[in-house]
């Protein structure tokens, strides 16, 4: 399906991909990984045609459709329903062209390849699209302009999907998405029935729905089978396999070296020595492994030992506005060594959970209680944007630090994980993940007691993830986590939260269990969605929909009489350009004189091709009637 062939491209004197090379079969499921930065964004921008490499070429079928999210939906009064639907370029092409055309026979073909391309259960298909991705059945009504940013990437991303490109190219697409959202796409991306390309970080993802794993390392592009814990032990059994060949070779050139050395000056062994040589010089050198300096997080434990528990509420209700509540009934305690998670879909209030715990917001009914020198550190992907743009992340932990020498300052900026290569480099000019770890290194400078972190891992790599789940895992204090990054949460979470139905419980089962309750209540969204469709619309133009369905069915029970009379059609036309040929040479005064016999076969010829016309002719009258008649039965 994909051939990237010989590939070479450089950026600012930086070699990214090095006649790199890879095929993905047609119906491939593929993960693309890679440490940031390393070129994975540019070869899609390569597959897209939005860059041109130095060498090579990408092969891809003639008239494949490619797919990706671009950017979100527009801000327009369109709703959700009507912008997915309009990714379908093919459908929405057709039902226009269908509203205006008058030719019969293109009437026909249209509704024929409507048909076809199963167009009418085009809306019961986005809507379990958009259903999976979040967006209830009123919500699918609703305009674009109604819905923030990340909510519109859903909307792109549910564009994309329903449009069934026959290569589908997705970058990191669970950051806008939630746990649930995240969960409903690595099935759906298990099942889809074309060619899927998916950079991704999410190390559940790339077990549950990929098939093969497309590693890009030091320029190169190398395709492992399986998903990425297959990925990895692969990886490991290969590199051990290199060291070991490696250290072979080496012994082996020192043994030729010592030969040649040896014996080089001696009339005996020249001829040998002169071979050993020859043979040093076509001995290609195997390449080192060169590993990526690994990520590191370290959060300081709290300085003063808390008693539990460090937080507790009894019947207590918050929200926004008074008399209002977001959430209620509440009757939670946290320990100073929980490590729990908080599951639900966005918008049920995870987020006022966390500004409730942070103490942005009051508690309006029941009580609240906190360990009295509790210290809480908040994390969120949108605090990204507080960071100081101008200033390095030295002057950041200077700032925490006035007190302190040079060498203090920038040994505290290198334990959070930002080296002498980025500890003076504005903050603006940082990667995201050099950002979020500079951001959860400030937030938890002092040694918190709770650590509630919202969405970490959204611009971490791989083992950027594996780093801050181990940290998280050492350290003393409490947490609190919200992610859509499963396999984070199986390594660190020992308690589950569900926040659903406006309060906050314990939830009993796994990540397991959560996983087949979000994919069930998915599904039977989608199907209530059909079931209950007409409910949610105008009746005039319900009915009007089961008379296009109607039509359409009729006039697939009647494409085969139309294809008959075209057909029979084409046959008059053949016939009668046959008469006038024969004509033609009957008409030549020579053709009895010298050929008698000849003669009177093609004049034989012609009365049986006028008989087929003639019959020919009888029976389109008669199939034409038939088809007149049927239609004016449906009028």
């Amino acid at each position: 399906m994909l051939h990237v062939n010989d590939i070479t491209y450089r950026i600012a004197g930086r070699t990214l991909l090095d006649h790199a090379t890879v095929a993905l079969p047609d119906g491939a499921k593929a993960g693309f990984v890679g440490r940031n930065g390393t070129g994975k964004t540019t070869l899609f921008r390569i597959i897209l045609g939005e860059l041109q490499a130095e060498t090579g070429s990408i092969g891809l079928p003639k008239n494949a459709r490619i797919g990706q999210v671009a950017q979100e939906a527009p801000g327009t009064e369109q709703s959700l329903m009507s912008f997915v639907l309009a990714a379908d370029l093919e459908r929405a092409a057709l039902l226009d062209e269908a509203e205006t055309a008058t030719d019969p026979h293109r009437i026909a073909e249209i509704h024929l390849r409507l048909s076809d391309i199963d167009a009418h259960a085009a809306e019961a298909r986005a809507g379990s699209i958009l259903s999976g991705l979040g967006f209830d059945a009123d919500a699918q009504q609703r305009p674009c302009s109604a819905f923030s940013g990340g909510w519109r990437m859903r909307v792109a991303l549910a564009a994309v999907l329903f449009s069934q490109p026959d290569l589908l190219l997705l970058d990191e697409p669970t950051n806008y998405l939630d746990l649930e959202g995240t969960l409903w796409l690595q099935n759906y991306i298990a099942r889809y029935p074309h060619t899927v390309l998916i950079i991704s970080h999410d190390r559940d993802l790339l077990n549950s729905s990929v098939d093969m794993i497309v590693h890009l390392d030091q320029a190169k592009l190398t395709p492992y089978r399986g998903g990425y814990d297959n990925f990895e032990r692969q990886r490991r059994e290969r590199q051990a396999l290199q060291l070991k060949l490696k250290k072979k070779q080496e012994d082996e050139r020192r043994h030729m070296q010592a030969f040649v050395d040896r014996f080089r000056s001696k009339a005996t062994k020249a001829r040998q020595a002169q071979s050993r040589l020859k043979a040093l010089a076509r001995m290609e050198p195997i390449a080192a492994i060169v590993e990526d300096q690994a990520t590191h997080f370290d959060f300081p434990n709290p300085q003063k030992e808390a008693n539990p528990p460090i937080l507790q509420m009894w019947e207590a209700s918050v929200g926004y506005e008074p008399g209002k509540p977001i959430l209620r009934d509440l009757n939670l305690r946290i320990d100073p060594d929980d490590r729990i998670a908080l599951l639900g879909q966005n918008g049920n209030g995870k987020s006022t959970f966390a500004k409730l715990l942070v103490d942005k917001l009051s508690v309006e009914a029941g009580r609240l209680k906190r360990f009295h020198k509790l210290e809480i550190a908040y994390f969120a992907q949108h605090q990204l944007d507080e960071l100081r743009p101008a200033e390095s992340p030295y002057w950041h932990v200077r700032q925490l630090m006035p007190d302190a020498t040079e060498a203090q300052v920038r040994a505290r900026t290198a334990r959070i994980g930002l080296g002498k290569d980025k500890m003076d480099t504005p903050a603006k000019d940082l990667s995201g993940g050099e950002k979020a770890r500079l951001l959860l290194g400030l937030a938890t400078f002092n040694g918190p007691h709770l650590l509630i972190l919202d969405e970490p891992t959204n611009h971490l790599d791989i083992d950027a993830r594996q780093a801050l789940a181990q940290a998280l895992m050492i350290f003393e204090g409490a947490v609190i986590l919200i992610s859509h990054d499963r396999h984070l949460i199986e390594a660190c979470a020992d308690r589950l939260w569900l926040v659903e139905g406006g309060t906050v419980a314990s939830y009993d089962g796994d990540m397991d269990d959560y996983r087949r309750l979000v994919l069930e209540r998915s599904g039977a969204a989608s199907s209530r969605g059909q079931k209950n469709g007409g409910k949610r619309k105008d009746n005039d133009r319900e009915a009007q929909a089961e008379r296009r369905r109607q039509a359409a069915a009729r006039r697939e029970e009647l494409a085969p009489m139309r294809k008959k009379l075209k057909t029979m059609e084409s046959d008059l036309e053949k016939l009668r350009a046959h008469v006038v040929r024969l004509d033609q040479r009957l008409a030549d005064p020579a053709l009895f004189a010298d050929t008698p016999d000849k003669g009177a076969a093609l004049a034989k010829e012609r009365a049986d091709t006028v008989k087929k016309i003639n019959d020919t002719e009888e029976a389109w009258l008669a199939l034409a009637d038939e088809l007149e008649q049927a239609k004016s039965e449906d009028a």
